[in-house]
């Protein structure tokens, strides 16, 4: 009953007109903040803080923890209709959601985005209630050295978004590995792979390369399809919800997606971006059909899109129960408690109970408000495919521009993501997959960074990697990955030799 009783406590507090008032607005912030690439809910959360310091604690936490998983909801909306990932998180929806909206169907997908989100965020929000205390265990248990195994793990997965070369992707896991690399050491101070230019000093941003190696490679190739100046969308768009079949599909892929971005929501570290890699992963592997992947298969933007939101819904357990951000943005909220003098950590149930239900009872609310905001507009984001090409991608242009000078206030970061552009339309004809990349420049830091602290953690001695049970595990796990993958590539080569010898 105890449960019972702190869920209408925390939705007495979280109905009031005035803490709807803030629902809505954090919600509607963090959707248009996704929509629109270069402007990240971690720069949005530190703009607004200030503003929340005259409102009751838990009215300016709604708002916050609001633009943070509304910001999901929004990623989406480019991602799928202009191959234009709003967030990090959104980049594998990309892969079959905009293969869907070439094909007709954005309106199917959009709805399969704003439907599996819903229901990984209601169920995100179900376990941060139900089994915070328990699950923060679990993030105990992570130290450096299981990180760093995690995020092997993570890597090698990320060979089976591509749908041709695995070595191909290896390639392209290492490039991002090396663009990831870009800037200055954290620990030394050492500035590296710069090449002398001062501003690579603070690294690659993201958003300078995910609309260098998908928005503007878009645009040259539908410009190269499509010379004549007609849209870049080749089918004809005939409805705006999934089929029978669709739902059929997306059901399963929305669980197995909510189950992995729970998971990777817990520990800090892991992220919205690795749950949702995992889950396209785990879809592409335990389909009947992987070969389709990447040409429009709904279950591939149901099941990253449920991890995201699932992911960001239970990265606030260790925020508030431990004290222990996941992320940037969660250090940002956790600042905005002790700016509200709430100590976060294990009493802040008990100290706090108003808060922590009323923040938890305001994200069942912010979930189906983001739902009410998302479905209606779907036949006015379709409406954008119908515009000639020749009238749309100028203002792609320029929108990628702006959000890509907006990151940093810099107009070199423009001209380098015309260079990055440039290195894609190279990959691209070589067959080469950008996701793969764009993980490994995700990741990169943070492996090195566990690689290290793990490290210094055991003076040196590389076994800590193997003698901790739980890293032991991850890396065996990693290790059967690497042999499934090379397996296939071996096969062929013994039955090439097998051939020759007859």
């Amino acid at each position: 009953m105890d449960f019972l009783d702190n869920l209408l406590l925390g939705f007495g507090n979280a109905a009031s007109f005035e803490n709807l008032i803030y629902v809505f607005i954090g919600c509607f912030i963090g959707t248009l903040i996704g929509v629109l690439p270069g402007i990240s809910p971690l720069a949005t959360i530190a703009i607004l803080m200030p503003f929340t310091y005259g409102l009751e604690p838990l009215s300016a936490l709604i708002m916050l923890s609001g633009i943070y998983y509304g910001s999901q909801y929004g990623g989406s909306t480019t991602a799928i209709l202009v191959n234009l990932p709003g967030e990090s998180s959104s980049v594998v929806t990309m892969l079959d959601g905009h293969q869907m909206a070439r094909k007709g169907r954005a309106g199917a997908a959009l709805a399969a985005a704003a439907l599996s989100s819903f229901f990984a965020g209601t169920v995100g929000t179900l376990l941060l209630a139900a089994f915070a205390a328990p699950m923060t265990k679990i993030a105990l248990s992570f130290g450096a050295a299981e990180y760093f195994a995690l995020m092997v793990v993570g890597l090698l997965g990320a060979v089976v978004l591509a749908s041709g070369s695995a070595l191909k992707a290896v390639g392209m896991i290492i490039i991002g590995l090396l663009f990831g690399l870009i800037g200055t050491d954290v620990q030394t101070g050492t500035v590296r792979f710069t090449f002398g230019i001062t501003e690579l000093w603070d690294g690659l941003d993201f958003i300078v390369v995910a609309v260098g190696i998908f928005a503007f490679i878009e645009i040259i190739t539908s410009l190269e399809a499509g010379a004549d100046g007609k849209s870049g969308h080749t089918s004809k768009i005939t409805r705006l919800w999934p089929t029978r079949d669709d739902f059929r599909r997306m059901i399963p892929a929305t669980l197995r997606g909510t189950a992995i971005g729970s998971a990777c929501g817990v520990l800090p570290g892991a992220g919205l971006t690795l749950a949702s890699f995992f889950a396209y992963s785990l879809e592409k592997k335990t389909s009947k059909t992987p070969e389709k992947f990447g040409t429009g298969m709904i279950e591939g933007v149901a099941g990253p899109e449920a991890a995201n939101n699932a992911a960001a819904q239970t990265g606030f357990i260790p925020t508030l129960t431990l004290g222990i951000p996941g992320s940037a943005t969660m250090a940002l909220m956790l600042g905005a408690m002790v700016v509200h003098n709430i100590q976060p950590g294990p009493r802040v149930m008990v100290s706090n109970p108003d808060l922590f239900w009323g923040l938890i009872a305001s994200m069942w609310i912010g979930n189906l408000m983001l739902v009410v905001l998302n479905l209606p507009l779907i036949g006015m984001w379709v409406k954008l495919l119908r515009i000639p090409f020749r009238v749309l991608f100028p203002a792609i242009l320029v929108f990628c521009c702006i959000g890509v000078f907006s990151a940093r206030n810099a107009e070199f970061d423009i001209l380098l993501a015309a260079g990055v552009g440039v290195i894609g339309y190279l990959f691209r004809k070589l067959d080469c997959e950008p996701a793969p990349l764009i993980l490994g420049m995700v990741l990169g830091p943070m492996l090195e960074e566990t690689f290290r602290r793990a490290l210094l953690l055991s003076g040196g001695d590389y076994s800590v990697f193997v003698t901790r049970p739980i890293s032991l595990v991850l890396l065996i796990m990693a290790a059967l990955l690497l042999a499934l993958i090379m397996l296939p590539s071996v096969r062929r080569k013994r039955e090439i030799v097998f051939k020759e010898e007859d």
